[in-house]
């Protein structure tokens, strides 16, 4: 039989200064959810020659780590492949459960991000590393809201995490019925797991929820902001940028973690 991968949290290195707050980040999130923390170089160089020079490299993170916490398990790995293929393969062959990247980066990852099973954790590389325990929701009337509802709860059953959830504010009454089933949903989620919560009716409808819910985060000192991606992507969405990259842009020193509503995602296993 072969042996049980452990599922990762997975940290893009780039090589650069912002890999440090990257991987400080990674490392708290590898300890909240007890998963394994992955160093991932990922080029789309599938001849590159220096594979053993980036393998040491890569491996020259963790020697410290091992030391510092050794209960915390490490590995490495050099993907060559395209980016917008990482996520699948990372999630399907190496265990992933969750992606962090350079929020600086985020227009190279946003392609990978629109077909990922695991959600994208943007960090800022000069921010604070996040506690990860004052978290704001939006909840528009999307069915797959439950998506990014699941993982704050998450949050709030491993990192005993305060959620704030924002509901849209729609006119139609369509709308208000299906928002209304999500804030239900996450409700009864949130207090069967035991989840510090609260819950507002916001001003703004469900196309404007998440800036709202981003407004809300920056002016109250959240820590983390839980985004439902676009779940419609138009030609002129990638010609001017969808809506997720203006709010990551703007969010500053604020995580954002980017759950993907176009595929089937991953779940965390206990």
């Amino acid at each position: 039989m072969s042996e049980k991968k452990e599922q990762k949290v997975v940290v893009f290195v780039t090589f650069t200064p912002a890999d440090k707050n990257l991987i400080l980040n990674g490392i708290k999130l590898a300890s909240v959810f007890k998963k394994e923390l992955c160093l991932v170089y990922q080029t789309n160089n599938r001849k590159t020659s220096n594979s053993e020079k980036i393998k040491q490299r890569l491996m020259a993170f963790t020697v410290p780590l091992k030391q510092e916490i050794p209960t915390l398990k490490t590995s490495v790995l050099i993907l060559k492949v395209n980016l917008r293929e990482s996520p699948e393969i990372l999630a399907d062959d190496h265990e992933a459960i969750l992606l962090i990247a350079d929020s600086a980066r985020f227009k190279t990852y946003s392609k990978a991000v629109t077909e990922s099973p695991v959600p994208f954790l943007f960090v800022h590389s000069n921010g604070p590393v996040s506690m990860f325990k004052n978290i704001v929701l939006p909840i528009d009337l999307r069915k797959e809201i439950s998506d990014s509802t699941l993982w704050s709860s998450w949050f709030g059953r491993f990192n005993q995490a305060n959620v704030i959830a924002i509901a849209a504010n729609d006119k139609n009454r369509e709308s208000q019925t299906q928002v209304a089933r999500n804030v239900d949903f996450a409700k009864k989620l949130f207090l069967k797991l035991n989840v510090s919560h609260k819950m507002f009716k916001g001003r703004k409808s469900s196309l404007q929820n998440s800036f709202e819910a981003l407004d809300f985060a920056l002016s109250e000192n959240a820590d983390l902001l839980i985004l439902l991606g676009s779940s419609v992507i138009t030609p002129l969405d990638w010609l001017i940028g969808l809506p997720e990259r203006k709010i990551v842009r703007n969010a500053g020193n604020l995580p954002v973690l980017l759950v993907n509503p176009r595929r089937d995602n991953y779940i965390l296993c206990d």
